[in-house]
Order: C-alpha cells, then structure tokens, then sequence
C-alpha cells in the first residue's frame, strides 16, 4: 500500500497582531507576506478600477469585490492561509472577519493594504 504524503497549506505569521476592530481579526504586514505570497490564497477585496489602478495588486492576488464576497465563499480554501488586501486595511479587515464569522479559521488582514505595500516598493501588476 503506498503512503500518501498531505502537504499542509497554513502559513503561520508570528507577528500578527490584533485588529483594533475586529474581535479575532488579525492583521499580518506586508513584510510578512512578501515572502510567503506564493504559499497563501491572497484575495484582493477592492474595486475592480482600484485593482488595476495606480497602485496595482500583488501578483497573484484573486479579485473578490468586498460587497461580493458572501457570493464567493465557496471558492475560498478553507484548509489553506488565506490574506485579505484592499487599499489601507479597513475593508480587508472587514472581509476577514466576515471569513471568520463563517468558519474560516486561517484568514488574516493585510496591515496598510496596497498604500503600505507600495511604499515598501515590493512588486505589483497593474
């Protein structure tokens, strides 16, 4: 009988921190995720202009409007490390915990969003 080996898809981040706004919300940098992007299902919550706009998206990044969101839910990974992005943090922060009311259990929101990730000049598409 042959082993199969299961890979595991959570990414833990040892500097997360509390979201100051939503109970059980917590907030990973851009830093943080830099390193791990291609190992976490990283969901961009913003509008699609904003998506392709001036500030780009991390490549990679799944367009999920926030206001969308309850009728995509089916497509998120529950077994895999999921990060929320939008422009500063508010509605990713909303969209995590959105996730978490719903079963998710390995969602984090990305701290300062695309305005912090571009101004620490890691890549993006646009």
């Amino acid at each position: 009988m042959q082993e199969r080996h299961v890979s595991t898809k959570i990414v833990h981040f040892d500097s997360k921190t509390e979201n100051p706004h939503f109970e059980d919300v917590y907030d990973v940098t851009p830093g943080d995720v830099h390193p791990v992007k291609n190992q976490v299902k990283l969901i961009d919550v913003r509008q699609p202009e904003e998506y392709v706009g001036e500030l780009g998206h991390i490549p990679g990044a799944e367009l999920i409007v926030l206001n969308t969101l309850p009728e995509h839910l089916e497509k998120i990974p529950k077994d895999q490390t999921v990060v929320f992005v939008c422009l500063a943090g508010g509605r990713s922060a909303k969209a995590a915990a959105f996730a978490k009311m719903n079963g998710f259990e390995h969602v984090y929101n990305m701290q300062g969003g695309m305005q912090l990730w571009n101004q620490l000049q890691l890549p993006v598409e646009r």
